[in-house]
């Protein structure tokens, strides 16, 4: 089996936060009027799909999307089905076997409309940030737009992550994907002093030995 792609598509009706700048492509520079290419603009907010969060998100001074090692984003990953919890607490992690694992990707509902954004979603305790930090994991992913509940102001979640130095990528698509080990890639574009950033998401099933 190929790569496949667990990436929200990008389109003009992409669901977006409340109060962010919606995702828009606009065909700017149509060949017809430059004679020789189709040229695109785009705006977005750097946490419209699926995404990666820098620390400066949710810390003044923490380090931004471009500094960040690349070697996080790249490696094996295991996905684990958790369909319908309310959190991602230790005592959910620990029903799982993590051992070894250092990218951990969750997948909590099989199906997902790009076009609504939801009114509630599982989220990260501290406690569950330090059993991942423990078991060693260094990047989890999710498949809602945040680590905390939608009206979180302390954002416990991101901060706990962050502290256990656990990278953070939210809208991820697993709904078409089974639990198992996976190549994983999902690189962060190069944005200088960015709070995040988009991602191209992709996963290819690991062989078990």
């Amino acid at each position: 089996m190929g790569w496949i792609d667990i990436t929200m598509p990008l389109h003009n009706g992409i669901a977006h936060w409340p109060g962010d700048t919606p995702f828009s492509y606009t065909l700017s520079a149509p060949m017809e009027e430059t004679g020789s290419v189709n040229i695109g603009e785009i705006t977005t907010s750097t946490h419209t799909g699926t995404h990666a969060d820098a620390p400066f998100h949710y810390h003044e001074t923490g380090a931004t999307i471009d500094a960040l090692p690349l070697e996080t984003y790249v490696g094996p990953a295991l996905i684990i089905t958790a369909i319908g919890v309310q959190t991602i607490n230790q005592a959910l992690l620990e029903t799982y076997d993590l051992t070894g694992v250092r990218r951990l990707l969750i997948k909590t509902k099989t199906k997902t409309d790009s076009t609504v954004f939801p009114t509630d979603i599982p989220y990260v305790t501290e406690d569950g940030a330090n059993y991942l930090l423990k078991k060693g994991v260094s990047l989890l992913g999710v498949d809602v737009p945040s680590v905390d509940p939608l009206t979180s102001k302390d954002l416990v979640g991101h901060h706990s992550l962050g502290k256990a130095n656990i990278a953070i990528i939210e809208n991820l698509m697993l709904d078409h994907v089974e639990a198992g080990l996976y190549e994983f890639i999902a690189l962060p574009l190069r944005i200088v002093g960015g709070d995040g950033s988009p991602v191209r998401a992709i996963i290819k099933p690991l062989e078990s030995d």
